[in-house]
């Protein structure tokens, strides 16, 4: 048995992650991932691009410390190789050339710009055959600031994707236009329209925590009408409320209903009416992506 440590560091549109692993390489056995250790600060670089269409100072300093605490920490943990990756918020900002290079300059990590099927096509390689049956079909949403990425897996192999400019912090800054609504909920339907009894699978830090406040075992799907009856219910707490009462990062608390929401359109237009939570996403896939290239 080897093991090593491996690191990813996932910058979207909300907040900033780095995700430590373990990786088990055993002789004749499949390589396993292990969690060691998860970060997450909440620099809301979505706030500055998609109202502003660059990122500002204050959030650009916030980014240096950040990869500053997080190159230090992988250190602590001796991290043998690391991915950092940027989302949505960061490939749309006007100054974005700059800003890498100043990352890269005064910390030296280096950032790479993926786009939205790259995005898709990562969180993809996720352990979502945990749950996945090979004769069945899944619709896999994830949901982050900027963009929300669509991955359809049939008979256990993505046929299609889609990445979409329908994130929360773009609801929240009004950014979201109605024709691209539009055409998530048409490539829904009609990549989904032939197959039977297809069921959503949601990746995302906020269908993450929703699923934790529902008290459902690990492995059970959500139902529609849980989630639906989830949704009305937080849309009817304050944010005083949901900070103080629900426990959730002030962060959290103001994109959690649009967060549910682009879940519970998916589900709908999907005919799907269950959402299993596998507690992966971009950081995971990642991960895995880094050991398959050194390999």
């Amino acid at each position: 048995m080897r093991l090593s440590k491996y690191a990813a560091i996932d910058i979207g549109s909300n907040a900033v992650r780095l995700l430590v692993s373990n990786v088990i390489e055993r002789k004749n056995k499949p390589t396993v991932y292990t969690k060691s250790a998860m970060i997450r600060v909440p620099i809301r670089l979505g706030q500055d691009t998609f109202t502003h269409g660059s990122i500002g100072m204050p959030n650009q300093q916030r980014m240096i410390d950040a990869m500053h605490a997080f190159k230090l920490l992988m250190g602590v943990h001796g991290v043998s190789h690391y991915m950092a990756c940027a989302t949505s918020a960061l490939r749309e900002a006007k100054n974005v050339k700059k800003l890498i290079e100043r990352i890269r300059k005064e910390t030296e990590v280096s950032v790479e710009l993926i786009d939205g099927k790259r995005e898709a096509e990562i969180i993809a390689m996720t352990d979502l055959f945990d749950i996945v049956k090979p004769h069945k079909s899944y619709l896999f949403v994830d949901v982050g600031g900027g963009s929300t990425e669509l991955t359809l897996i049939h008979q256990g192999k993505t046929i299609a994707s889609k990445s979409f400019k329908i994130g929360t912090v773009r609801l929240l800054s009004k950014m979201v236009q109605d024709s691209e609504l539009e055409k998530y909920k048409n490539w829904i339907v009609t990549h989904t329209q032939s197959l039977s009894r297809i069921s959503v699978v949601g990746s995302g830090g906020t269908i993450n925590k929703v699923f934790k406040m529902s008290g459902r075992k690990i492995g059970k799907p959500l139902s529609f009408m849980l989630l639906s009856e989830q949704h009305e219910y937080l849309k009817r707490r304050t944010q005083k409320e949901l900070i103080v009462d629900l426990q959730l990062n002030p962060d959290r608390a103001d994109v959690i209903v649009p967060a549910v929401q682009i879940y519970l359109t998916a589900m709908k237009f999907s005919g799907s009416n269950k959402i299993y939570v596998p507690k992966v996403g971009l950081a995971d896939g990642m991960i895995k992506l880094l050991y398959k290239e050194l390999h």
